[in-house]
């Protein structure tokens, strides 16, 4: 699915996207599909709350109850695509879809190896953009060449534009990039990549994005919330629980330059 030029380019900068992987019409259905379910599914939603991700939360983890989500997570294309940028192909742990409405807060700079504490080895995401995306309706945005990191250590995000409370920190010498985007493409990065984005500050635009997790095929471990985990074709395979914590990575400098140093606990 991949040429040669963008899976170098994905080995320098740790993200590539794969423009129109899917088309336009397949979009507007799976877009319309969201919707009705976020209508139907009303548990979390407050339609009175002043603060849009509470009028529109974000789903989590519905391919176990919904099939048209199961059948994205596990279509052929995204197979490929991550077959090419991991040599194997993956296991499937998780789908999301951020609504993200004008107004709405974004989520501040993390890895998700934080979260997903693959062993051995790491995630990847598929991050598939349902509406067109750019700076002002919030974006992802990455930091390229981050995608070998350690775990960092993490610090307290300002919950005014994140609606997470934690962040993590970047060298002033690293840039953060926005990854402009129309529906059908895809964003494929690892676990280790720094990204987030920054809030929908449009005036009637949703930034909706469908995304799914997935673990590399050596994996023996992941944590639990991700269970069960999934071949690509569906089925179950049994892997263990990786457990919270451990050490975490912190940047320090030395000979002039910004390095990670392992220290404690995360």
């Amino acid at each position: 699915m991949f040429n040669a030029r963008q899976l170098a380019d994905y080995r320098r900068d740790g993200y590539v996207v794969a423009r129109g992987l899917f088309a336009a019409d397949e979009v507007e259905r799976l877009k319309e599909h969201y919707m009705a379910l976020r209508r139907k599914v009303t548990d979390g939603v407050d339609p009175n709350s002043s603060d849009p991700l509470r009028r529109y939360p974000r789903m989590l983890q519905m391919h176990r109850w919904d099939e048209t989500s199961l059948r994205w997570m596990i279509d052929p294309r995204l197979n490929a695509c991550l077959t090419d940028l991991l040599g194997s192909e993956p296991f499937a742990v998780q789908t999301m879809i951020y609504f993200k409405p004008p107004g709405a807060r974004g989520q501040a700079l993390h890895q998700d190896q934080y979260y997903l504490r693959v062993q051995p080895g790491t995630c990847m995401a598929a991050w598939m953009a349902i509406d067109p995306c750019d700076e002002e309706n919030g974006c992802l945005r990455v930091v390229p060449g981050t995608q070998n990191l350690p775990v960092l250590c993490t610090t307290a995000a300002d919950t005014n534009v994140s609606f997470t409370d934690i962040t993590v920190d970047v060298p002033a010498d690293m840039t953060v990039v926005p990854v402009e985007m129309q529906p059908g493409d895809v964003l494929f990065f690892n676990g280790s990549l720094i990204h987030g984005s920054g809030p929908n500050v449009s005036r009637d635009r949703f930034r909706r994005a469908l995304i799914g997790h997935y673990i590399v095929g050596e994996a023996e471990k992941v944590a639990k919330f991700y269970h069960p985990v999934l071949r690509m074709d569906g089925t179950e395979v049994p892997l263990g629980i990786s457990e919270g914590g451990g050490r975490c990575g912190k940047w320090v400098e030395r000979d002039g330059r910004a390095v990670v140093e392992l220290s404690s606990p995360a």
